[in-house]
């Protein structure tokens, strides 16, 4: 009797063939098929952006200027599978190219944007078994989310969002990010302490009991 091997699902995989068989679909002309490749990624892409650009008009510009660019750029992807990762690396340099024109670097505080990290010692060591990324759903803790974001240093809330928030691999966000594995690493886990040490007052309880249980959708 023939032994059936398990069948494990794969959206990951899933969303690489989807997007390799749309590119290639693009190239050989169906133009109108490039708004289906990049719809699922489009508020990530602003997410991203604002990260940066901290104003809405600036972060939609510079998605819109990404989104030719990319458009342009296409037949030059040779990893159809990179597709996602190719995108954002585009809308990040985009956002810093806007942001370095206007000069918008100029009024943030002194952040560590060179590559020196900024110390970080958490002060309230709450209970934190959770994700809060991966269950929350209340308007409240969105916001209180979005809050702690606004705060964190410009190259922690690069980081963040793009691992945590975009689930994109490590290696994906070094090479978005330009910076090595160790470094990456480094500044996700101190990312990570102070979202968690900026939540801390908002939710003195066990945030999981103030949640709903079991998967959710993100608070984005």
């Amino acid at each position: 009797m023939a032994v059936l091997t398990p069948v494990i699902s794969r959206p990951d995989l899933y969303e690489e063939n989807q997007n390799r068989g749309l590119i290639a679909r693009i190239l050989e002309g169906e133009r109108k098929l490039f708004h289906d490749l990049v719809r699922p990624y489009e508020r990530g892409l602003y997410l991203a952006a604002n990260v940066l650009l901290r104003n809405h008009a600036d972060s939609e510009d510079a998605v819109q200027e990404a989104m030719l660019k990319a458009f342009t750029h296409l037949p030059q992807l040779t990893s159809p599978e990179k597709f996602k990762s190719w995108l954002f690396r585009i809308v990040i340099n985009e956002a810093r190219l806007k942001r370095r024109n206007s000069h918008g670097h100029l009024f943030e505080s002194l952040e560590g944007e060179n590559n020196q990290a900024v110390e970080f010692m958490p002060r309230n060591f709450a209970d934190w078994r959770e994700n809060p990324l991966e269950t929350m759903e209340r308007t409240e803790i969105r916001e209180a989310v979005s809050k702690a974001l606004e705060i964190l240093p410009g190259m922690y809330r690069e980081i963040f969002i793009l691992r945590d928030v975009q689930e994109l691999t490590g290696a994906e966000c070094a090479e978005i990010l330009g910076v090595s594995a160790g470094v990456l690493k480094v500044r996700l886990h101190r990312a990570r302490l102070m979202i968690r040490e900026n939540l801390a007052p908002t939710f003195k309880l066990r945030w999981y009991e103030r949640v709903f249980r079991g998967k959710g959708r993100k608070p984005w």
